[in-house]
């Protein structure tokens, strides 16, 4: 199975500073087992936002995109909003689990607005941007996705207790 990656931020597009949040999710795909096939930091912008989600799920046909960064209340925090015009189904426990995850680890863990769902056999997951953050996250998904996977797959593994 395939993913692709894409770091939001305004910042790091511009060069500033390293791209800790796509390392993080680099390595949870390779978790669980992914190969990456697409890496790519862009700005936070709605507008360059939707077309890369749709470039991933349509074009490219990955398994699963991982987001990272532009899921909070700053004006361009964005990334839920692109991910919701791309998707074509909602997966409401994705991002609950997540922010579930987060709140033994900070008091405004009820702020991220990350958001989970599919677009034909496409999984799309908003992590938030801060990579320990990532890791808290993905250590809750790690053995729900590729489940998850799986089913938009067509396979029909056996639904565990």
């Amino acid at each position: 199975m395939r993913a692709a990656l894409l770091t939001v931020s305004t910042s790091k597009a511009r060069g500033e500073g390293e791209d800790e949040s796509g390392e993080r999710l680099a390595e949870f795909a390779a978790e669980l087992g992914l190969e990456v096939v697409a890496r790519e930091v862009i700005a936070d912008d709605q507008w360059r936002i939707v077309p890369r989600l749709r470039h991933f799920c349509d074009d490219l046909r990955v398994d699963l995109v991982l987001t990272s960064g532009g899921t909070g209340f700053s004006p361009d925090d964005v990334t839920p909003e692109a991910t919701r015009e791309v998707i074509e189904r909602q997966a409401p426990g994705i991002g609950e689990a997540m922010r579930a995850a987060s709140r033994p680890h900070t008091d405004n863990w009820m702020l991220s607005r990350g958001v989970a769902g599919t677009r034909g056999r496409t999984l799309i997951v908003n992590f938030p941007g801060n990579p320990r953050s990532i890791g808290q996250c993905s250590d809750a998904l790690a053995t729900a996705l590729p489940h998850a996977l799986a089913l938009l797959a067509g396979e029909r593994p056996v639904h565990g207790a």
